[in-house]
């Protein structure tokens, strides 16, 4: 429990940064309009591609007994990865709907 709090403290600006992070985000994307949301999926794809190479790169430098980092690197690479194929797979979708019907 002390090294928890001594984490916290150590990082605390940090860790305030991401949390305004986050509600920033839930208003921006709040505040979009329906029909933007394939092109912001798309991009969106792109992003988590990098979030998918940045948790390989943490995992492979992690040390063995790091077992925080390897946790969180393997759940930001399936997380990642759940989205990116969902985002193309919604993204298809939404494109086919485009398409003229034989």
């Amino acid at each position: 429990m002390e090294t928890v709090l001594n984490f916290i403290q150590e990082n605390q600006q940090i860790i305030y940064i991401v949390i305004l992070m986050v509600f920033l985000g839930i208003e921006i994307i709040g505040k979009v309009p329906s029909v933007l949301h394939t092109p912001l999926m798309s991009g969106a794809n792109a992003i988590h591609g990098v979030v998918i190479i940045g948790a390989i790169i943490v995992m492979g430098k992690a040390e063995a007994d790091n077992y925080l980092a390897l946790i969180l690197g393997f759940l930001a690479v399936i997380l990642g990865t759940l989205n990116v194929v969902g985002g193309f797979v919604v993204t298809d979708r939404m494109l086919e709907m485009f398409k003229k019907k034989k």
